[in-house]
């Protein structure tokens, strides 16, 4: 073997060893991207976990830290005239405890004009849902009749007969039940009587369920005034946790989950407020029965994402039962669209919106997965929890291309 063939022979072992080494290479690097992508997978279902067995303390302790943001302004401006902050923190607590309380009161009274016409209410729901049964019968008889046999046809009609006979009757025996007297021979009908459930029952069969929610909403004033009176000594101690420049991008994240929360919260209060006055007025002027309780209901339903337009439609549809006016139905269903889309399409961008920054598909997403944790707390609560991720990633220089994502 001369030298040349011997160069060759060495050169086609080297590529052979680099060919052969190579992939064990790559395998010894997949491992921990394997498992750095196993124990991501992990943290995040323990993190789903987490949120949905304990979404009764989450929920309570978010609620608090959003009314606590929203107070702080209210008591900077006690600090001011020289009350020291737990005194201040006391006074805005308490004030807003006794306006919580006059609200309350307020809706009791209303409330308590509604279980006094319940009975009418329930004979109206009862008419109505009588006829629209009788209605869809009607049609089902008439499509028969089209492709049944004579005597499919007659058997029908009768059936149709003996339905409206007997939905006539329950409409009368809601006034005067009469004493039906059974024709020799037949066999008398029984009816068994059941009584309708009370609420003391509803309430006895989910005792646990309303124990921990009242349990949590009494904790509720107590957060939310030691987050207003140790506020400094909370943010002090929450810096300490970081060194160097990690501390001022955790003080100005904090601060951003701050301003976005009160901006949220206060922009959409100011809408329901204004929704509530207006809707109040519009529906005194058509001469709805309990329009004090119906206006803020449905102006403030109106606010709930993507399912305000039909919850802030049902009260004043309610309220027009006794009257069981189609006009008045169709004036209702109008005039609250009409004003749901001007406020949701001209006031909301501008006034709750422009704080935000949330594309419409992240917005969509993170109602489906708070609501799916949370159920009706989770729709409430999702849009400023995902803001306040936003602002944190716009913060961290590593998170801001996913803040980017978020964003409108």
């Amino acid at each position: 073997m001369n030298a040349g063939e011997r160069v060759t022979v060495e050169e086609r072992f080297i590529r052979t060893v680099a060919l052969v080494t190579k992939p064990i290479a790559g395998a010894g690097t997949a491992v921990p991207e394997a498992r750095h992508v196993a124990l991501t997978v992990i943290a995040l279902g323990v993190a789903v976990a987490l949120l949905y067995f304990g979404r009764a303390l989450f929920i309570t302790v978010l609620v608090a830290v959003t009314i606590a943001f929203i107070l702080e302004p209210f008591v900077e401006l006690l600090m001011r005239v020289r009350l020291p902050r737990s005194l201040a923190s006391f006074v805005v607590c308490s004030v807003a405890l006794l306006f919580l309380y006059v609200i309350g009161m307020g809706a009791y009274s209303q409330l308590a004009a509604v279980y006094a016409d319940l009975p009418r209410y329930g004979q109206r729901i009862g008419d109505i849902v009588d006829g629209v049964s009788q209605r869809i019968q009607e049609a089902e008889n008439r499509t028969l009749q089209m492709v049944a046999p004579a005597r499919v046809r007659e058997e029908e009609q009768a059936k149709l007969k003996a339905q409206q006979e007997a939905a006539k009757s329950r409409r009368t025996a809601r006034n005067a039940p009469p004493v039906i007297q059974p024709a020799p021979g037949a066999i008398p009908e029984v009816r068994i009587h059941t009584e309708p459930a009370s609420i003391g029952d509803f309430i006895t069969a989910r005792l646990a369920s309303v124990y921990e929610i009242l349990l949590m909403v009494s904790f509720v004033p107590f957060l939310v005034y030691f987050m207003l009176s140790w506020r400094d000594h909370i943010n002090r101690s929450f810096l300490q946790l970081f060194h160097g420049e990690d501390r001022l991008v955790a003080a100005r994240s904090l601060q951003g989950i701050a301003d976005m929360v009160r901006a949220f919260v206060v922009g959409n209060s100011f809408l329901g407020l204004l929704l509530a006055i207006v809707s109040s007025i519009m529906f005194w002027l058509m001469g709805l029965p309990l329009a004090p309780l119906v206006g803020p209901l449905s102006g403030f339903l109106s606010l709930v994402p993507y399912i305000g337009l039909p919850l802030a439609i049902l009260p004043p549809l309610f309220a027009a039962l006794p009257g069981n006016s189609v006009s008045t139905y169709v004036l209702v269903v109008v005039s609250v669209s009409l004003l749901h889309l001007l406020a949701l399409n001209l006031l909301y961008p501008k006034v709750v919106g422009s704080r935000v920054h949330l594309n419409p598909l992240v917005v969509t997403f993170s109602l489906m997965l708070w609501g799916f944790l949370w159920d009706a707390p989770g729709l409430l609560l999702a849009i400023p929890l995902t803001a306040g991720l936003k602002a944190v990633c716009d913060n961290v220089k590593e998170l801001r291309p996913v803040g980017k994502f978020l964003g409108d």
